[in-house]
């Protein structure tokens, strides 16, 4: 298994468990998260913020896992292409699961390790201004 899909479920799991501290070891400093279309987080003091928010947003239960996944690799950098499954409730007692294709990219450092350094869960749609 590819050391970023490990990164990514890791992330995963501390999105759904709320783990900030954990989630803001896997990004860059300079790192950027689309928040949603038009509105993009910079660095880690700012995408902390923007998660504690989505999770306050999403009353405590989003539910975040991946799908299918491909990575491609390239002068240190990686580029992922990604279905991420997210599940939240619709405010009337049922849940909601939609599916993004997502992009993401890392930066391996020089000791080896991946970080984020772009975070976009909307992927392309964002070309097509749409907000699944």
């Amino acid at each position: 298994m590819h050391p970023i899909r490990q990164i990514i479920e890791a992330c995963d799991r501390a999105i759904t468990a709320q783990d900030f501290d954990t989630l803001m070891t896997y990004y860059a400093d300079d790192a950027a998260l689309v928040v949603k279309p038009g509105m993009i987080a910079r660095g880690k003091e700012d995408i902390r913020r923007a998660f504690v928010a989505i999770a306050d947003y999403f009353q405590g239960q989003l539910h975040v896992e991946q799908g299918e996944m491909q990575i491609i690799e390239g002068g240190g950098d990686a580029l992922v292409l990604m279905e991420t499954v997210l599940r939240f409730p619709d405010g009337n007692g049922s849940l909601i699961e939609t599916t993004r294709r997502a992009t993401y990219v890392f930066r391996q450092s020089p000791d080896g390790n991946w970080l984020c350094t772009v975070d976009n869960s909307y992927g392309t749609t964002l070309l097509d201004g749409e907000t699944a």
